[in-house]
């Protein structure tokens, strides 16, 4: 279950990148105060996604009595996504 919230933590990632490589083709050249404030508020909105996808579970079980399998939650997702920033940057010199 761990490793399925790391790769919804990718898969989010990977749609944002794919949001900012592509921000000007959709909406053009943000000019003024509005062009800060979306990436602000898309950086709130991601912090939020994320963190509830990386706590959100651990939080449910601790506040449940469930210490233990808590930190193993979080730690086992913290674990997959380290491997998958791991497998990203491996990628990233392997096709330079």
């Amino acid at each position: 279950m761990s490793f399925l919230h790391a790769l919804a933590v990718l898969i989010y990632v990977v749609l944002v990148a794919l949001l900012m490589n592509n921000g000007e083709k959709l909406f053009g050249s943000m000019t003024g105060i509005w062009g800060p404030v979306a990436m602000l508020l898309l950086f709130t909105v991601s912090a939020a996604v994320t963190g509830l996808l990386v706590l959100g579970r651990p939080i449910y079980l601790f506040l449940n009595g469930n210490k233990k399998e808590a930190l193993q939650f979080l730690f086992y997702t913290l674990g997959w996504l380290v491997i998958i920033t791991l497998v990203v940057f491996i990628g990233l010199l392997l096709t330079k």
